[in-house]
This record gives C-alpha cells, sequence and structure tokens, in this order.
C-alpha cells in the first residue's frame, strides 16, 4: 500500500497541470470609501483583514506606529471599524509584540488574533481587547545578537513553542490552534483548545508535507486544513494530525494586457512560478463548500475554489484602481457574497460585493 501511495505522490508531482481555461469572472462591486479612518490619520501596507460577529471589520496595519531606523522600523497597528465603517477604536497601541503587522484573524467567539511576523509572536485579545494569550517571544533588544532571521543551509531545527517569522492562525471544530510558521521554520505548529502545545509537522521541501512558505491557512466544517503554501504554488491539504490528504494549484492564465503595480512583469518561467502562488486564504462560516484565495501580487487576483480544487470564477485583476488588487494579502469572507481584500502594496481594505451572473 506505501508503494502505491509513492507512485500516486510522484505521478501527481511529476504530471504538469493543465491550465485552466475560461475560467468565467465573477462581476463584484467594490464600495467606495468603506473604511472611514479618523482625520489626518492613514493606512501604511495593509497585510491583514478580519471580520467578527457583529459585522465589525479589523484591520492590521503597517502604519501610523512606524518608528525606528529606516532599515528596521517597528510597523504595526491594529483598528477596528464598524459594520458601515466608522473608526471604533485602536487594539492593543503600543503593544510590545507590534513589530511588523503580518495577520489578524477572529475566531467562533470573537477573540482577535494577531500575527507578528517581526516579533515573532501570536497575541490573542479578547473581544474587549485585553491579552488573554501570547505564543512565541520576541528577540530581546538588549541581546547584542538581535537582529533578523537568516536563511541557512541546512535549516536551522523547529523549537518547540517559538516562531521564526510566522504568518497565519486557524482553528479546527474542537478549538485546537494551528499556526502557519512561516518564512523560515517552514511548518505547521499545533496547540490544543488551552494554549499547550501538542506538535507541529513539515519542513523546507518541495514534497508533500513539505514547505516553502507557508503563507496561509483555513480550515473547513469537516476539519480539512488547507495550508497555503506560496513560493510552491500550490494548496496542500492535511488533516487535525498533520498527514497528507492531497494538493492543487490554481492554474488560470492570466489577462496578458495586464501589468504588475511594482516591478516588472513577470514573463515566461518567472510567469509560471507565480500564477495561482496562494497568499491569502479564507472559508466562509456554516455549510460552504468553497474558499476565497488572493493571489501573489501579481497576476493579483482573487479566485473563486471548491474545495476540491476547481476554479470556480476571478475576481478582478492586478492595478490601483476600484476592483482592482496589488496581491490580496489577506482575505476576510463573513459570507460568500462578501469579501474583504487587504492589500499591501495598495495600502488599503476594499469590501466586494459579488453579483449574480446576469
Amino acid at each position: 500500500m506505501r508503494i502505491v501511495f509513492a507512485l500516486l505522490v510522484a505521478l501527481l508531482l511529476a504530471w504538469p497541470a493543465a491550465a485552466q481555461q475560461n475560467v468565467p469572472e465573477i462581476p463584484f462591486d467594490s464600495v467606495p470609501d468603506f473604511v472611514k479612518l479618523p482625520a489626518g490619520m492613514n493606512f501604511g501596507e495593509v497585510p491583514g483583514v478580519a471580520v467578527n460577529s457583529k459585522g465589525h471589520v479589523f484591520v492590521f496595519t503597517r502604519s501610523n506606529s512606524a518608528g525606528g531606523p529606516a532599515y528596521a522600523p517597528a510597523a504595526a497597528q491594529l483598528l477596528e471599524f464598524g459594520p458601515k465603517g466608522e473608526f471604533v477604536r485602536e487594539v492593543g497601541k503600543g503593544l510590545y509584540a507590534w513589530a511588523f503587522a503580518h495577520s489578524v484573524r477572529i475566531d467562533k467567539d470573537d477573540n482577535i488574533w494577531a500575527i507578528d511576523k517581526g516579533s515573532d509572536m501570536i497575541v490573542r485579545f479578547n473581544p474587549a481587547g485585553q491579552i488573554v494569550m501570547v505564543f512565541g517571544r520576541r528577540k530581546e533588544s538588549a541581546d547584542a545578537e538581535t537582529g533578523p532571521w537568516e536563511d541557512v543551509e541546512p535549516p536551522l531545527p523547529h523549537v518547540d513553542g517559538l516562531f521564526r517569522q510566522p504568518t497565519d492562525v486557524a482553528w479546527d471544530s474542537s478549538g485546537n490552534i494551528y499556526i502557519t510558521d512561516g518564512y523560515v521554520n517552514s511548518r505547521v505548529a499545533k496547540y490544543d483548545r488551552n494554549g499547550d502545545w501538542v506538535k507541529s509537522w513539515g519542513e523546507h521541501g518541495t514534497g508533500p508535507g513539505q514547505f516553502r512558505l507557508p503563507h496561509a491557512i483555513a480550515i473547513d466544517r469537516n476539519n480539512n486544513i488547507y495550508v497555503g503554501d506560496r513560493s510552491n504554488r500550490r494548496i496542500q491539504v492535511f488533516d487535525t494530525e498533520g498527514r497528507f490528504l492531497r494538493m492543487f494549484t490554481i492554474d488560470v492564465p492570466p489577462d496578458p494586457r495586464t501589468r504588475a503595480v511594482n516591478g516588472n512583469t513577470p514573463a515566461g518561467d518567472r510567469l509560471a512560478a507565480v500564477i495561482g502562488a496562494p497568499n491569502s486564504l479564507c472559508i466562509p462560516p456554516g455549510q460552504s463548500q468553497v474558499m476565497f484565495v488572493g493571489e501573489s501580487t501579481y497576476p493579483g487576483r482573487i479566485f473563486k475554489v471548491s474545495l476540491d480544487g476547481k476554479v470556480l470564477g476571478v475576481i478582478g485583476r492586478s492595478g490601483r484602481l476600484l476592483k482592482q488588487f496589488s496581491g490580496a494579502h489577506g482575505l476576510a469572507c463573513p459570507t460568500e457574497n462578501e469579501i474583504y481584500a487587504a492589500e499591501t502594496s495598495n495600502w488599503r481594505v476594499q469590501k466586494l460585493l459579488l453579483r449574480s451572473p446576469s
């Protein structure tokens, strides 16, 4: 049986994915000026967005708190807005964990989880904005060797309970916690609902169960765990014990007329390496059997995908205008027809309302 499985995996890896042609464009609107910031305040890069059960929108942005030298500023600020986009408050102002904002998520009890890539920390706030759990630990500023992590070969060994540039968090139906870790460690860490360490799985590589930047994570109602393995340009699916189940890629060619917002527009092998690269994932709550996937900065689209990996539709394209994107780094989808897209290069959050094809 193991030999058969190994052969199937080898065939899966070797077989070139056929480009998915004629994928429909999903009609949608973007609400103009949805988020209303206080006078004189602006977003910086916006890597994260989340929505709670009351329709409040949480934005994790690299703005206003940015202080320090040009090559290593602290840049993280967590802001809350009401259902109509009105400013409510700043959560965790000046927090020790704030260094370089990456993601924000809301669990089923409306707790707020902020993932900071710069401090290597994940912070859980209760709905009132008080800290109730902290995961990981930042390097101490008093230590002479404190500095950014380096990618080395062979990779540094993993350490239970500590992170190196974590990226995202999700929960299964029992409340177990899964953290993608991330830019350096190339693994998924699992804690139980009480915050006790359980295990981790994954290592740097291209095989099943290996990662080259696990950048996003989402869990469906059947406790299947979807990991956006961005640099491998694929989504891997696991059970709650970390056993590899399957994987799929998104292979929809971009409109050749579109251009990258920043840098040269990829072509040839460079383009093939970024098409469908999963920057962000979200699964609407309830009985939904679809997922939304934000593509990396270029071609910069959002896809509606069935949970078995079939692309059902394309939303938007690369650009700076309303209804265009420069990489949806974070997605929140409270329903199948309402999506919030956080963009790093465009420094904004868009509220998208999907329409039925006419």
